[in-house]
């Protein structure tokens, strides 16, 4: 016969605490890194590409494509160090993390269907701004996984993520065929959309993880 499971109230407490809260020692390390890392790496190339078009910047093409190519290895980088941080750390217990983290999952195998789907097209058609509506795509099926956070969470600042993705979902598919006013919109969005809710995510995990 198993011997019964036994724990401390404090034990007890910190659970319900957990489970209330939908946070743990886990948290959300790994998503609030990739949303933080991704929102200022991509801001900083739409910054970049703003400087070419106004005419601050005046690099020839193989620096260029070396920028941008820096910006998609650092992405990586980061998230492979965010993730081999993460496997020594807990694994989340509470329905409403794991809920979430499946969420979030979900939106990145759709994005790498949509990013063939709208590669091919552009390629095909010969018309760049084809691949233009994939982060209009992005940004809406981010739009519907913060949907499914701020359902589950109530929190106040998912729900603005939810409405800001949106309304960038249309306002980028929009103008495909304004490139100005189309990187002012990404570049925005980035920072406010990706960059500040991963620190808010970061900074919760971390606290979580303190308090463990």
């Amino acid at each position: 016969m198993p011997a019964p499971l036994t724990s401390s109230p404090e034990d007890d407490l910190a659970y319900l605490r957990s489970v209330i809260s939908g946070g743990g020692p886990q948290g959300h390390f790994t998503m609030g890194v990739a949303y933080l890392a991704g929102g200022l790496l991509y801001g900083v190339q739409c910054l970049f590409h703003i400087g070419q078009s106004w005419g601050w910047i005046l690099w020839p093409p193989a620096p260029t494509l070396a920028f941008i190519i820096a910006i998609t290895a650092a992405m990586i980088a980061v998230l492979i160090w965010a993730w081999r941080k993460d496997r020594r750390q807990p694994r989340p217990g509470p329905v409403v993390t794991r809920t979430l983290n499946a969420a979030f999952s979900a939106t990145g195998m759709v994005n790498l269907a949509v990013i063939v789907v709208f590669g091919a097209g552009a390629m095909r058609d010969q018309d760049f701004a084809v691949w233009l509506y994939y982060p209009a795509m992005v940004f809406a099926i981010q739009a519907a996984a913060w949907f499914v956070a701020w359902s589950l969470r109530k929190k106040a600042w998912m729900l603005a993520t939810c409405l800001g993705g949106w309304i960038t979902a249309i306002a980028l598919g929009l103008l495909v065929r304004e490139p100005l006013l189309y990187l002012y919109v990404s570049t925005a969005a980035l920072f406010l959309l990706f960059a500040a809710p991963g620190w808010i995510m970061l900074s919760g995990a971390l606290r979580a993880r303190a308090a463990a």
